[in-house]
This record gives C-alpha cells, structure tokens and sequence, in this order.
C-alpha cells in the first residue's frame, strides 16, 4: 500500500457547503487610486484572469494584509483562482477573494487546492452573483484537520517545485536574451541583406486549403504558434494541385522563412530556418531569404534587438502590421566567417533547447511536474464514495 493510500485509508469526511467555512469578499476598500505602476515600487496591483499583476504602486494606504491572512483572488469567468500570501492592492471591485472563516476546521490552502478540481463548467449566468448561487452553496469534502494539513504539504511541495523551474526557465531566458544580443555585436564585415541573399515572397492561399497530407506548408500564422529558430517537418500542408494551379512559391533546404504581417509591429520578422529536405510552400504573408550563410544564424539574428531596431521604421501599421521586401533587404547583418557563424548557432543552439524545447529543455520539466501534480491533487481531492459521510 502507498504513503498516499494509506493516508486516505478510512478517512472519514464530511460534505459540508463551502460558505460554512469560507467568506466572500469584493475588495472595494483596498482598490487603488493611482495608475502610476512602476517596477520599482513596492506593492503589486492585482486584478482577476491571466494578467494577475497589473503592475506595482507606492500607495501604502488600504493594502490588504494578505501576509497576515492570505486569500484566494478568483475569476467568475473562467473559475481562475490564485493563492495570494502577500501584501497587495486591487484594481476594481470586480476582483473576488475568498477567504477563511475558521482554520480551525477547514483549511482556506485546502479549500484554494480542492477549487482546482473543479470543472471550468461550473459557473454560468451572471457573474456577479457567482459567489452567492454556485460557490458558497457548493458542496466541499472536509477530513480531518491532520488529513488536510498534510494533503497541503504534498501539493505545497509539487508547487514549489514547479515554480523552482518556472524561476530557473525566466533567468535562463534572460540569460539566453543577453548572450544572443551580444554575440552578433561580434567584429564583422556588416553588410545589407540585400548585398548577400535574395528575398522571395509566398503566395495566397488560404487556410481552409490546409489538409493533414501532402506538400509541407507554412501558414503565416503558424510562425507565431508552432515554429521556432529551425523546422524539418511542417503542421500543415496543401495538395500538389493547388500548388500547380495557384503556382506557390517554395522555400529550399537553407532558406529562412520570415513572417512579415501580424498584428503588431513586435510580431514582424520573425525567422525560421528550414532545414527539411523537402521544398515547403510559404504563404503571402512570409518571405524565403536565400543566401550563402549559415540558415540558423540568420534566424537568430532575426530574434534580436539589433534587427527589429532597424525594421520596425518599415513597417506599415494598420489592423495589420506588415513590412515589405525593400524594408527587410536594407537591413544590416553581421558577416563573419562560416567557422564563427557555426560558433555562434553552437552556443544558441544549447540555450534554445534549454528554454524552448518541448522534448528535453526546462519548459517539458516543467510540464512534467505540472501533470504529476494535477495527478496526484486529483487523488487526493478525490475521495472514495464509500467513505463519504453527508
């Protein structure tokens, strides 16, 4: 028997409605005034939903203590919830806290673990009434004070872990970022695009015409998506007739395909070398550069400071922002040797597998103890029918 089925062997639970143990709170009197948000101001500005902190403000007036007695930030729209343990300040009333009402019977970590096993399907209607007609009358399974403290414990611990990793992955690409800007300040011939390659642009199609078989393709929204600095093998594809009949246009093995529409001026640029040994139909809305130097180092160089400084004055903006042929040839590389530009794609080589790969870098670490954590909340939050007791 394991440590987690013996832990659970004959606990006798109770099902009791969640607003016996927790309160509902609007965080009205701890919104802040000021939208003057700075990094180097102390304390976070929350809201509810994926952008969590807005910002930091220097307000020390009407901050909520979260330090002293933590809450639960959630979201009526998406069942989001968030563990809050330090000090902060709201942007709007529409944020809701839960928070706890005795731990000495249930604890409010306890109750924060169990509403992530909650399918996202469980609130509907009016938002504003969330509280009131789902959660607060939502049934809750509580063991034993003991059988709580240590559910907590084990999911604390997958927890920090993760967010272990998840620190490690954002030096690593602050580190990665730092390196890749310096290494193409190395002493070179600098020439324009235009000098050493040429440009080719795709053709239209359409993404009803992508199919699961055929010729290899690129769809320029895929570069935002799916691709990184090289690619061997596409996600789409379209039939030989189309490309016969509409005569699209073909990147070849050491090409770099650059995407040259988005919607913003940030999203412009953006290259992928492809290195399959098959030809691969870039659409309209994408460029092949072919020339004479290494395909991965170019595709570097477009993620870099020093190429979107120099692009983004030709770029058009509108609905959607995209940037000509004439814009991308006037760009100035660095031309070094073969031998250096192979070292350069070396040392990038090993820092994009560590932050980007989803086969053996940090980000499938990450999604490893991620699954193994949601694996083991879900048996622990899950108990046996037949020890329940209403």
């Amino acid at each position: 028997m394991s440590y987690i089925e013996s832990l659970l062997e004959e606990t006798k639970i109770e099902w009791k409605p969640l607003g016996e143990f927790a309160a509902y709170e609007q965080p009205t009197k701890y919104l802040v005034e000021s939208k003057n948000y700075d990094d180097s101001f102390i304390t976070p500005v929350l809201t509810a939903g994926k952008t969590f902190i807005l910002g930091y403000t220097n307000e020390t007036d009407g901050i909520y203590k979260a330090s002293k007695k933590p809450v639960i930030i959630f979201d009526d729209f998406t069942t989001a919830n968030k563990w809050v343990d330090f000090d902060f300040k709201a942007k709007s009333s529409a944020m809701k806290m839960i928070t706890s009402m005795d731990e000495s019977k249930v604890l409010l970590k306890y109750i924060f673990y169990w509403l992530n096993t909650l399918p996202s399907g469980l609130v509907d209607g009016d938002h504003k009434r969330q509280w009131i007609s789902n959660y607060s009358n939502k049934k809750i399974p509580i063991p034993t004070l003991k059988i709580q403290k240590e559910i907590v414990r084990i999911l604390d611990s997958f927890t920090e872990l993760t967010a272990e990793l998840t620190a490690e992955l954002t030096a690593r690409k602050q580190q990665y970022n730092y390196y890749r800007e310096q290494l193409f300040r190395l002493e070179a011939d600098l020439k324009p695009l235009s000098e050493i390659g040429e440009f080719q642009r795709g053709k239209r199609f359409v993404k009803t015409d992508l199919i699961s078989d055929g010729v290899p393709t690129i769809h320029y929204g895929e570069m935002y998506t799916h691709y990184g600095i090289w690619a061997d093998e596409t996600k789409s594809f379209v039939s030989e007739k189309l490309v016969d009949d509409k005569k699209l246009r073909v990147a070849k093995k050491g090409d770099v395909v650059i995407v040259a529409a988005g919607e913003t001026i940030e999203d412009i640029g953006m290259g992928t070398a492809w290195l399959g040994d098959e030809g691969v139909v870039i659409h309209d809305a994408c460029f092949s550069f072919r020339s004479s130097l290494n395909a991965k180092y170019v595709a570097y160089f477009t993620r870099t400071k020093q190429f979107h400084d120099q692009i983004r004055k030709h770029i058009s903006s509108g609905k959607i922002s995209a940037i000509n042929s004439n814009g991308l040839r006037k760009v100035i590389i660095p031309v070094p040797s073969i031998d250096e530009q192979e070292r350069v794609v070396s040392i990038l080589d090993k820092f994009d597998i560590l932050t980007s790969s989803i086969s053996e870098g940090l980000p499938k670490e990450i999604e490893l103890r991620q699954k193994q954590y949601e694996y083991y909340r879900d048996i622990l939050l899950t108990f046996p029918k037949d020890i329940l007791v209403e």
